[in-house]
């Protein structure tokens, strides 16, 4: 792999040049990590204390709060630390293990999305098989499967990623790296490994984005034979769902899914799946959600909880 490469770190150009933007950044951005981590580690630690673990949806809603801190980890610090840097630097080993990890969190968020809107129409299409269709064990299978799969979408980028000549060129137009931006630095026709990029990462996300909604088109379907309050409560549930498929689908297919280039708007989609999706999850999940918001003030406020109760 050396013969091929005589380049031992890239150069990554960032959001922006200007001081005073990269000032406002690293300030809002610091914030949003901060607010990231809290959110995401009182869901999980709020799950895992509780009993509405035992409950399938709140099991997949424990490990997306725990891949949406490690998807964003992989990106962020190193980001907000760049936005106080003059030149921004990463070693050909660490770009290299981001395309990985970025790969493989996304794809698993991608694949646990997915169970979860399983989950959702086995309670509203099939209220009377629910118990017997999210047993324990198809709940594990499920989240075997999202990591299974994560790994599956991340290790053929990787390689390719890894395989790519570098013998020039080592500015990166991002802040971080990932496969569409190492191509363009790459001393090498790049346009088929473009197109094959494009089949296997754009089309996986287009295809579980339109299974994602044909499912919640089904379900919203399947709400007019429930009574009005059925309806409500069904419908704030599938609504803080498909808030968090759009927002972080919508960026990854604009993205992964047209002609093998980058854009200067690149940067600011990868924004949101991300920083700005991840961060809003908790809010999405929690604000429209009596139990999750019953289970949190059962474990961080035992005494206001057993008030409650008792009146």
């Amino acid at each position: 792999m050396k013969s091929q490469r005589n380049i031992s770190e890239f150069i990554l150009l960032g959001l922006s040049y200007d001081q005073s933007i990269q000032i406002f950044c690293f300030v809002l951005f610091l914030f949003c990590y901060v607010a990231l981590l809290a959110g995401n580690l009182l869901i999980l630690v709020s799950i895992q204390c509780s009993s509405v673990l035992h409950h399938p949806m709140y099991y997949f809603l424990s490990h997306l709060s725990f891949i949406d801190i490690c998807y964003t980890s992989t990106v962020t610090p190193k980001l907000i630390t760049d936005l106080l840097v003059e030149k921004k630097t990463i070693s050909y080993g660490n770009c290299m293990l981001q395309v990985l990890t970025m790969h493989f969190f996304g794809g698993t968020e991608i694949f646990i999305l997915t169970a979860m809107a399983f989950d959702r129409y086995a309670a509203i299409c099939k209220p009377l098989h629910y118990v017997i269709i999210m047993n324990r064990t198809r709940c594990h299978l499920l989240v075997l499967a999202a990591w299974a799969g994560g790994a599956i979408h991340a290790l053929p980028l990787f390689s390719t990623a890894i395989g790519l000549p570098f013998c020039g060129p080592n500015e990166i137009d991002h802040y971080f790296c990932d496969i569409f931006p190492l191509l363009k630095v790459a001393c090498t026709d790049t346009y088929i490994t473009g197109v094959l990029v494009i089949a296997f990462s754009g089309m996986v996300a287009l295809v579980t984005f339109i299974v994602l909604f044909v499912s919640y088109g089904i379900i919203l379907f399947t709400l007019r034979d429930l009574s009005a309050e059925g309806r409500r409560k069904a419908l704030s549930t599938c609504w803080s769902h498909v808030t968090v498929v759009i927002l972080f689908f919508g960026p990854v297919i604009f993205i992964y899914l047209r002609p093998p280039t980058t854009f200067p708007e690149d940067k600011i989609f990868a924004l949101f799946y991300t920083i700005i999706a991840p961060m809003f999850n908790p809010l999405i999940y929690t604000l429209r959600n009596t139990e999750m918001k019953k289970a949190m003030k059962k474990v961080w406020c035992p005494s206001l909880f057993s008030k409650e109760a008792q009146s």
